[in-house]
C-alpha cells in the first residue's frame, strides 16, 4: 500500500467517525460505555477532533 493510499484511507475513517459523532450530537442519541452514559458534549469535541484529523490526513495524501 502506498503512503498516499494509506493517508486517504485514514482520512476516510476519521471523516466517518466525525459524521457518526455529528449525527449523535445532532439527534441526541444516547451512548453508554461500560455502564457510564457519555454526554453529548463529548461528541461535539469528537466531531472537531476527528474532522481535523481527517482533513489533515487528506492534505498529507494530496502532497504525496
Amino acid at each position: 500500500m502506498s503512503k498516499q493510499t494509506f493517508y486517504y484511507l485514514v482520512s476516510g475513517v476519521f471523516l466517518l467517525v466525525a459524521v457518526a459523532h455529528l449525527m449523535r450530537a445532532f439527534y441526541g442519541w444516547e451512548a453508554i460505555v461500560g455502564g457510564i452514559a457519555i454526554p453529548v458534549s463529548f461528541s461535539w469535541v469528537a466531531v472537531a477532533l476527528a474532522g481535523y484529523l481527517g482533513y489533515r490526513s487528506y492534505g498529507y495524501g494530496k502532497k504525496m
